[in-house]
């Protein structure tokens, strides 16, 4: 019950590593506030973990649009007003945007991945900074994934949106530093969830073949268990990870389970940060 009395709030909840980041906020004690924009099916994930929670615990949900301004000032407010210890973000929406070469896509449906995928990062969390910085703790998560750290070709929304979280999640790191807030990104893994449904139903020339048949074989194997992505979140919405800020963190290839026993270390490194490689880096001299 690492997150008992802790308010956390889950964007992109209605479903897939939202769902499942909610649930194991609830069974580790949380109380929770769920959002997404379908309201039928929020409510419907609302009805199932109310049904996990315990006497006390407190569960709702906000259907909402967080890369609109009005729409994440709102939500936050609401969980300002019905989690009694709001202290946690997770911003979880996110989609994958259009597929194809650039030249091909529609240029409104590209801007309007980033809309949702950056914006919908950086709202949430300039809605809730004041209130972190007023009690002087607060815990935010920003998903980020494969695209942020290798180029995705016929991905480009999707790749630049999530590079673009990683350095924001950086950047908002080193502001947040002295009120003690941590700000941290973490890569999933390979999921079986409606996104890869999305490129399945594509045609291969659209995405690519290669990237058509990894997608399949990812299928047929079942995808890295949503759990993992959702564990690590919980890890880092808790007070054990206090301290451990502007990191990009992979659920399955990093060993966050002991990051805090590394703390010191970790904060005197560069590690798990997007960087530049030079020459030197690969034991080249170029001078």
């Amino acid at each position: 019950m690492r997150l008992q009395g802790r308010g956390i709030v889950i964007t992109g909840a209605s479903q897939g590593l939202g769902k499942a980041i909610a649930t194991t906020c609830v069974t580790e004690g949380a109380d929770v506030l769920i959002c997404a924009r379908d309201k039928e099916r929020l409510d419907g994930v609302r009805n199932d973990l109310a049904h996990l929670a315990g006497e006390k615990q407190k569960v709702a949900a906000f259907a909402t649009d967080v890369s609109q301004v009005d729409a994440a000032n709102e939500m936050v407010a609401y969980a300002a007003r019905h989690l009694p210890t709001f202290s946690g973000l997770v911003n979880n929406a996110g989609i994958y945007g259009p597929m194809g070469l650039l030249e091909d896509v529609d240029i409104s449906d590209w801007v309007r991945a980033l809309e949702i995928n950056l914006l919908g990062t950086v709202l949430p969390c300039r809605a809730a900074l004041p209130i972190f910085r007023k009690q002087r703790y607060g815990k935010i998560v920003n998903l980020s994934g494969g695209g942020a750290t290798a180029p995705m070709p016929r991905f480009s929304a999707y790749a630049a949106s999530k590079a673009a979280v990683v350095r924001f999640t950086e950047t908002l790191a080193e502001e947040t530093y002295d009120a003690n807030i941590d700000v941290n990104a973490i890569a999933p893994g390979a999921l079986n969830t409606r996104l890869l449904d999305e490129v399945l139903a594509a045609d291969p020339s659209v995405v690519g073949q290669a990237f058509y048949d990894r997608a399949l074989a990812q299928k047929e194997k079942g995808g890295v268990p949503l759990e993992k992505g959702a564990a690590l979140t919980a890890y880092l919405l808790s007070s054990e990870s206090d301290g451990i800020t502007g990191r990009l963190i992979s659920a399955v290839w990093d060993p966050w389970e002991i990051l805090h026993q590394r703390r010191d270390q970790l904060n005197r490194t560069d590690l798990y940060t997007l960087r530049r490689i030079v020459p030197k880096d690969r034991g080249l001299d170029w001078d």
